[in-house]
């Protein structure tokens, strides 16, 4: 009985109208260490929430003066620090997806599971208060950026499947780790899974694993995804590239909560929440067919849209200078004057992520402690320009030579992990003229294995 002595002081607000329910709900909560408050109706509920504070509240979807969505609402509305499951009838997969989608935390389906009811409780009482920490946050304060950040804050607490969309580069398994860091699950496994990269014919053994004989080469039982994620989080990454015999078995563990190895005779439960992102229109996908509607139903409950950078560029500022005061380290590297004017008006097809890569590139290139408006090598958009206007970019042309000259060095030195001489030999120098332009255009090696002053 460990587990009743941490939870003695913990209060449980059960609304249920429906005596044999409450009974068994009661107990148990009970043989747990928890205190038991109850209430009949929506009336009573928010009366006795108005009233005292509660770690946890549990209500049926159907009572006698509404349904439970009130009280989910009540305490979303009025910011009340109440973790609330919903209890519904057998296989009204809509109803908890609704209870979800209003701010519940998680839901328990009719004839109610001891076991289930137990990782729920626990999870309700082990929800973090406070928000994440560490270095890896989502910056900017332009509102479609507070609109994900409130939204992250909102579904952490919840064990609702999570679906992100947003470009390449946006920050979408970011924020999917954001979500673990601030939820129940903080401190479970995280499995993230590309599932673009994964070959059609292995899925089935990556996602669930396999028992040992079970095809020539399985020498021994191996776990898969699921398995490695269970009592986690699963990110599903660019789920639109599943294949759909793989859509129909991942809408099947999802919604049994068990998967069967290949190769094995029972299945196992397992108990994991669902993020998933693309960066494709998965909505769209489902109208032409290439994705299962049901699956996309029960991924979105809770759909983000991350914001492209050029849709928020008063932030671009702010996350340029946060960018480079994590990259600098101990030197004080800044910004010349025009630098941040010119980033403001780049359209970043690869958003933050590319972001981070010209920062990190303009440190490697830049001299004397400032980073100039030719070190971020920003690609000029000039597709619907006239040609003399592309051509103008040319003069003068020492600086616009040296700029080519500098850009190739560059990506010779990143192709070959800032080896020189590798990277001679690529571009077809010898070492010493590769050392010689490389001080001149200076170009340094960001690993500080740099010889040639």
């Amino acid at each position: 009985m460990g587990m009743a002595n941490n939870m003695k002081s913990h209060k449980v607000l059960l609304v249920d109208d429906e005596p044999d329910i409450l009974e068994l709900l009661e107990l148990a909560l009970r043989k747990m260490g928890l205190e038991v408050d109850k209430a009949e109706n929506v009336r009573e509920a928010l009366a006795k929430l108005a009233a005292r504070r509660y770690d946890l509240c549990l209500t049926d979807m159907r009572l006698p003066d509404g349904d439970g969505l009130q009280v989910v609402q009540h305490i979303a509305q009025h910011n009340l620090d109440v973790p609330v499951a919903v209890i519904t009838a057998h296989g009204n997969t809509e109803n908890a997806v609704t209870a979800l989608k209003a701010g519940a935390f998680d839901y328990l389906s009719k004839p109610v599971s001891l076991d289930q009811l137990r990782a729920l409780v626990k999870s309700a009482l082990k929800l973090p208060q406070a928000g994440p920490s560490g270095d890896k946050m989502l910056l900017g304060h332009s509102p479609a950026m507070q609109k994900v950040r409130d939204l992250i804050k909102r579904v952490a607490r919840s064990q609702a499947p999570v679906h992100i969309s947003g470009e390449s580069g946006s920050g979408k398994e970011l924020a999917a780790r954001l979500i673990v860091q601030s939820g129940a699950r903080h401190d479970q496994p995280f499995i993230a899974v590309n599932c673009g990269a994964i070959p059609a014919n292995l899925m089935e053994n990556e996602f669930f694993g396999y028992k040992k004989g079970a095809f020539t080469g399985a020498d021994k039982d191996r776990d898969g995804f699921f398995q490695a994620a269970h009592g986690g989080t699963l990110f599903l990454d660019e789920v639109a590239d599943l294949p759909l015999p793989m859509q129909v078995k991942l809408l099947r563990a999802i919604q049994e909560k068990r998967v069967r190895k290949i190769g094995a005779t029972g299945e196992e439960p397992v108990d994991v929440r669902i993020i998933s992102a693309t960066h494709h229109d998965l909505a769209e996908r489902v109208r032409q067919g290439g994705f299962r509607q049901d699956l996309y139903y029960r991924l979105s409950v809770i759909p983000i849209q991350m914001p492209a950078l050029r849709e928020s560029r008063e932030d671009i500022p702010e996350i340029a200078s946060r960018i480079l005061e994590r990259l600098r380290g101990d030197s004080d590297v800044r910004f010349s004057e025009n630098v941040l004017r010119a980033l403001q008006s780049y359209s970043f097809p690869g958003n933050v992520r590319e972001l981070e890569n010209i920062i990190e590139r303009a440190l490697a290139m830049c001299f004397g402690g400032v980073i100039e408006e030719q070190d971020l090598l920003l690609v000029p958009v000039e597709h619907n320009q006239p040609d003399n206007a592309a051509l103008s970019s040319k003069y003068p042309l020492p600086k616009y030579l040296d700029q080519v000259e500098r850009q190739a060095l560059l990506e010779a030195l990143e192709q070959t992990g800032f080896n020189r001489t590798a990277a001679a030999k690529l571009l077809g120098l010898t070492f010493r003229t590769m050392r010689y332009r490389m001080v001149r255009l200076g170009i340094k090696d960001p690993h500080g294995t740099d010889d040639a002053e």
